[in-house]
């Protein structure tokens, strides 16, 4: 172990949680102090993984209060259900513990502001871990808008477009969280991984902020579909009043004209895609067509990103990357957010994603469900920095810095 090692608990166990732990545990400057699930099965699973992967056993338990009473812990990943991220965060940052939760929406926006109350009390940073943010597409692009590559920019358009008709509908099977949200709620209830990436090139939280929000929602049909022909007849799930819309549109405004059109489309037949789409006074990009436009092209036709932007607006962090090795889930890109928690810890500083952007993106969901429950109306959207938005410290010129573009 480094001198400047991080002792990390993770809590939550699933998949994903166990997947992202060992993205952790597999680094050199990392250990995992402890392991913590509701379920024994999960805790066990997790420990077993470590101790054959790095040769020791962390703790293990089901109450994550133990985890946070422990002197020795540093910081802790929270990948639980959506649920609970925010009350675990609010609840380790009061044990003066850095913080780092996966993704998904709020309940509602009361716990967004104790969120970064919380944090601005404690002095203690979290960070949403949107993955999505250090996506090799996603950092190419925001290094051409840095380079006004696609002039001012006017509109977005991001979503989560991805068919989990079988993870929902066999969530209670598996243990999966997801099912009860769809159960229950009605709105963009996963708005960050096409959305958090386009803030960034929006300057939002530093310099411009959202003002406004509308949503509105399908019906739901998609998952009684599924069901109908994939679970027994005698499920409760058969002919079940699912409330989350197939498919939900949200438009954003922010204060400086920008519009960001976001879709959640997970319960029909189709395949994935996080909808992308940037568009300026210059040229646009869409990842439909993996296309490119700019103004005064000789023909009004899309040109491959790939073969004329890509390497040329390569970021610095993936000309790093791609020559040490990617490595990590997701295409690299969970290594590259958690290496951003990890060295924002040993720094003590502030994350790139920050409890501003936390609250910001996840009160999407909440807002979201207000607006689509009143038939599309408008939401006033907070400002979780109080106006501070407009005259914030820039953030540190550092390596995962997502303000600019640092070949540090």
């Amino acid at each position: 172990m480094k001198s400047n090692t991080v002792n990390i608990a993770v809590i939550g166990l699933g998949g994903r949680g166990r997947g992202m732990m060992m993205n952790l545990a597999r680094m050199d400057d990392v250990r995992i102090g402890g392991v913590c699930d509701v379920y024994a099965d999960r805790v066990e699973l997790a420990i077993k993984q470590v101790e054959e992967e790095c040769g020791y056993a962390p703790i293990g338990v089901a109450d994550y209060m133990e985890l946070l009473e422990r002197p020795e812990i540093d910081a802790v990943l929270i990948t639980t259900s959506w649920q609970t991220h925010i009350r675990i965060a609010i609840d380790a940052m009061n044990a003066g513990k850095y913080v780092a939760s996966e993704v998904g929406g709020a309940c509602t926006l009361e716990d967004c502001w104790d969120l970064v109350r919380t944090s601005e009390r404690t002095k203690k940073p979290c960070m949403l871990l949107e993955n999505c943010c250090y996506g090799r597409y996603e950092l190419a692009l925001l290094n051409m808008v840095k380079q006004n590559l696609f002039g001012e920019l006017v509109h977005c358009r991001c979503g989560y477009e991805h068919d989990l008709r079988e993870e929902v509908a066999m969530g209670h099977i598996n243990r999966h969280y997801r099912l009860d949200n769809y159960m229950h709620r009605n709105g963009d209830v996963y708005p960050m991984h096409g959305c958090l990436p386009m803030g960034k090139m929006l300057d939002i939280n530093r310099g411009n902020r959202f003002v406004s929000l509308v949503s509105v929602a399908s019906k739901a049909r998609g998952l009684n579909e599924w069901v109908s022909k994939n679970m027994p007849a005698d499920s409760k799930l058969q002919g079940y009043p699912f409330a989350q819309g197939d498919v939900v549109t949200t438009i954003l405004k922010t204060a400086h004209g920008e519009t960001v059109v976001i879709t959640h489309d997970t319960t029909l037949p189709r395949p994935y895609s996080r909808g992308g789409y940037v568009q300026g006074t210059k040229g646009i990009w869409m990842e439909e067509n993996n296309g490119v436009y700019f103004d005064g092209a000789e023909k009004h036709e899309w040109a491959d990103f790939d073969e004329t932007c890509l390497k040329k607006y390569e970021h610095p962090i993936w000309k790093w990357f791609l020559d040490e090795g990617v490595k990590g889930g997701h295409g690299g890109m969970d290594y590259l957010v958690l290496r951003a928690f990890v060295e924002s810890i040993q720094a003590n500083e502030q994350p790139p994603i920050d409890v501003y952007d936390f609250a910001t993106y996840t009160a999407i969901t909440p807002l979201s469900e207000a607006s689509v429950a009143m038939g599309g109306m408008p939401q006033a959207f907070p400002d979780f920095t109080n106006g501070r938005f407009t005259v914030r410290e820039p953030e540190r010129r550092w390596k995962y810095c997502l303000s600019e573009v640092c070949d540090c």
